[in-house]
């Protein structure tokens, strides 16, 4: 059986990822209270629920604060037959307000005493022990409604029991490092083609700037170095059973070299790793 846990900041797309669930054939239940975790087990693991391909619910900080605090406890009573994935949805709280503003919906932490911040503030407190204990995390600030259900459908149902899947992801530092990156290399020390007239408006996917890079011998140093260090770790990482690996390049608008980058290095693994997908979050 297969269950996966949904969880997050009020927000975050946790009813985007649940509807997606159920559009791929879960059974969804939204804000199940988590000390009900072992007897919906028992009962959806019964004949009647093989149509499904698994149970997926949402569990959020609507839940009774001892289970929230309980909550390594109670999954871990889970039986070992249960295949179990968390995902732990957030964005950043500038981001969070602006989408309460714009859907004029009430927090569920927020009173007349407790003003919007310091409920999103509150919350984070209560799903830590949630958070902390995510096998995938993911930042939905920059995240469009479809760009979330692509993403559930490539890294939470792509992927196999025993298989890592791998995200190679370029970015600008000028939007901020994507929260969910485990590993992050700066690129920034290569020649910027956005200071070449002709290649301004062009991306890393573009042949001419990638000529442009590969002319830079600083360029192929760089890409040797860190295709050399996954290399030799990335079989580290899967090997201690992690189940998900986010990878972050990058430059400073995340238009040229970050995005040439990310691409070879998707190019160089994707027969090796069949879970492995890319995204380039500012030509988003």
């Amino acid at each position: 059986m297969r269950l996966i846990i949904i969880s997050g900041r009020s927000g975050s797309g946790k009813s985007t990822a649940l509807n997606q669930l159920e559009d791929e054939g879960y059974y969804c239940i939204d804000n199940l209270p988590a000390s009900l975790l072992p007897s919906l087990v028992e009962k959806t693991s019964g004949h009647e629920f093989k149509l499904f391909q698994g149970t997926a619910v949402c569990i959020d900080a609507r839940n009774a604060w001892q289970d929230l605090a309980n909550f390594r406890d109670i999954v871990g009573s889970l039986p070992d037959t249960v295949e179990r994935q968390v995902l732990f949805l957030d964005a950043q709280e500038v981001i969070l307000i602006q989408r309460f503003g714009e859907t004029r919906r009430r927090h569920p932490l927020s009173t007349e005493n407790i003003p919007l911040a310091e409920a999103i503030e509150r919350e984070r407190e209560l799903l830590a022990p949630i958070s902390s204990s995510a096998d995938l995390t993911l930042d939905t600030s920059q995240m469009t409604l479809y760009e979330l259900r692509d993403t559930i459908k490539q890294r939470l149902l792509g992927t196999t029991a025993g298989k890592m899947s791998v995200l190679v992801q370029s970015f600008g530092f000028k939007r901020g490092v994507p929260a969910d990156a485990d590993l992050v290399f700066d690129v920034r020390m290569l020649p910027n083609p956005h200071w070449v007239k002709e290649l301004r408006l062009k991306t890393g996917l573009d042949p001419a700037v990638q000529a442009f890079l590969r002319e830079q011998p600083m360029t192929q140093e760089l890409y040797d170095d860190i295709s050399g260090y996954l290399d030799r770790w990335l079989p580290r990482y899967r090997e201690g059973n992690r189940s998900y690996m986010t990878i972050a390049l990058g430059c400073t608008g995340g238009q040229h070299r970050s995005v040439y980058l990310a691409d070879r290095l998707y190019q160089h693994y994707r027969e090796t790793l069949p879970g492995i997908h890319i995204r380039h979050r500012e030509l988003e």
